[in-house]
């Protein structure tokens, strides 16, 4: 036998001795347990009314407002944090639901577009949407109003943003500070030019 006859039967035999062994394990070999999922008391109150929820750890906010809650009007879009659909308003702040934890928000006081207002006394960022056609299909249109609204609440309260030239001086109510603020929230459809005369119209800002 040449060596390099030796070399291939060698490593033949190392081959089948290795999955001769995998096999032998899968067959007879206990497979890993999986663990019960953990859950936590959680208080939240949500549209000003207090809930009380037991919830996987795992469970973000958004799962928990559609599933635990049944408050649908929070859409579940890219479920990565780049469309915006999900956006809620937690203790002030806007966030995207789907990229937090539920159990990191005991005791918060979240705010959805349910609770925004009602089809029999409209929100006045919801009435302005409706006046300026600020939607087409409808998905993104409550993350956008929840988002319109805090982004008011941010101007107001001189947060700045990317396009913010004087850090001294409270950012102005401009067109550019409202596309800037909205950036993160997609229409698909395109509305855009209506969501900006939507948030304009409520705020009684600058038009460009």
């Amino acid at each position: 036998m040449t060596r390099r006859e030796l070399i291939k039967a060698g490593a033949a035999s190392a081959a089948t001795a290795a999955v001769s062994s995998n096999a032998t394990a899968a067959f007879t070999g206990n497979p890993p347990a999986t663990p019960a999922p953990q859950t936590l008391p959680l208080r939240l109150t949500v549209n000003g009314e207090v809930r009380q929820l037991e919830v996987d750890t795992r469970t973000t906010l958004l799962d928990a407002l559609r599933e635990n809650l049944h408050l649908t009007g929070t859409k579940k879009g890219c479920d990565h944090g780049q469309c915006g659909a999900c956006t809620v308003i937690v203790d002030g702040r806007r966030l995207n639901s789907c990229l937090t934890l539920a159990v990191m928000h005991q005791d918060a006081q979240v705010t959805t577009i349910e609770g925004l207002g009602t089809p029999d006394d409209l929100h006045p960022m919801q009435a302005a949407f409706v006046k300026h056609d600020g939607y087409q299909c409808g998905y993104c249109t409550p993350g956008q109003i929840c988002s319109s609204v805090a982004v008011l609440e941010e101007i107001e309260a001189g947060i700045p943003s990317h396009v913010t030239l004087d850090l001294v001086s409270p950012p102005q109510m401009t067109a550019d500070e409202i596309r800037e603020r909205m950036s993160g929230n997609i229409c698909r459809c395109g509305a855009y030019a209506n969501i900006l005369a939507a948030i304009e119209d409520v705020a009684g800002g600058e038009k460009p």
